[in-house]
């Protein structure tokens, strides 16, 4: 039997370049399922992304999911495509297994907390406090370097990464320390300054931590904790229900930080070099 992709309409392309289109999963001509490709907008036309595979029930468990995804890996290739990704719920094993199967590397992946009524008291000795002007350039030109690098020891083209992560700040702090969804704290610790946490979204139902950072000579002593303890008190002070975050793969550290505090994986985000 013969699995091919048939497109169910013409390529989309939006004004800024992105391209899409979606096929039919077939054998021997007979639709089985779906698949939705499109370039990727974070990370321009040389990235892919498969958005949707879904392969009907009765056609399950034959194979025609790998034949599809390898299908739509020469479809991307054709784009000019260098790499392809994709995102999976983490409670989608039979599509975790797949993307493992074909030599997919998770990159990162998404976390959430349902916070309680009652905020978390900090340890002994620390504090929050609203990070001063004097703090917050400084603060975001390193953030913005560093969410850049992280992209970039992921594979990310290094002028991809920049532009990404000071488009995604712009986005996201408009108004600097005045952003009105956003909470920018300094963690003291009797006195003295030993991290930085931003928490936005503030006027979702489910928060976000964007970034969380312990000074380099203050680590080893709980602060990393206290910080995330800092951060439920953030978003429930601003009537959030949970707390969102990513974690980059290899960051054990922070991984087992947060499965400590309760926090559960939602979705892991995969990526393949297309050779």
């Amino acid at each position: 039997m013969t699995t091919t992709l048939r497109p169910t309409a013409p390529e989309q392309r939006t004004a800024a370049g992105v391209r899409s289109r979606s096929y039919e999963v077939c054998v021997n001509s007979r639709p089985v399922g779906r698949i939705d490709l499109a370039t990727d907008d974070r990370f321009g036309p040389r990235a892919g992304r498969i958005l949707r595979l879904g392969i009907d029930e009765r056609d399950r468990h034959r194979g025609r999911g790998t034949v599809a995804a390898l299908a739509a890996e020469e479809v991307l290739r054709g784009w000019g495509c260098e790499s392809v990704e994709v995102s999976v719920p983490a409670d989608a094993g039979v599509a975790l297994g797949l993307a493992g199967a074909l030599g997919y590397a998770e990159r990162n992946r998404n976390m959430t907390k349902a916070l309680t009524a009652t905020a978390p008291r900090l340890p002994e000795g620390a504090e929050g406090r609203r990070m001063t002007e004097a703090e917050f350039r400084p603060w975001a030109e390193r953030g913005r370097e560093h969410y850049a690098q992280s992209w970039i020891d992921r594979g990310v083209p290094a002028d991809l990464a920049h532009a990404k992560s000071l488009a995604d700040h712009r986005k996201l702090l408009p108004d600097g320390l005045d952003t009105p969804d956003a909470a920018l704290r300094v963690l003291t610790h009797r006195g003295t300054p030993v991290g930085t946490l931003w928490v936005g979204r503030l006027r979702e139902p489910e928060a976000y931590v964007f970034d969380v950072e312990v000074a380099e000579d203050h680590r080893g002593r709980g602060h990393g904790r206290s910080l995330m303890l800092l951060a439920e008190a953030e978003a429930l002070a601003a009537g959030a229900a949970a707390l969102g975050l990513n974690v980059f793969a290899g960051n054990a550290v922070a991984l087992r930080l947060y499965e400590s505090l309760g926090y559960r994986n939602t979705e892991l985000h995969f990526s393949k070099r297309l050779l």
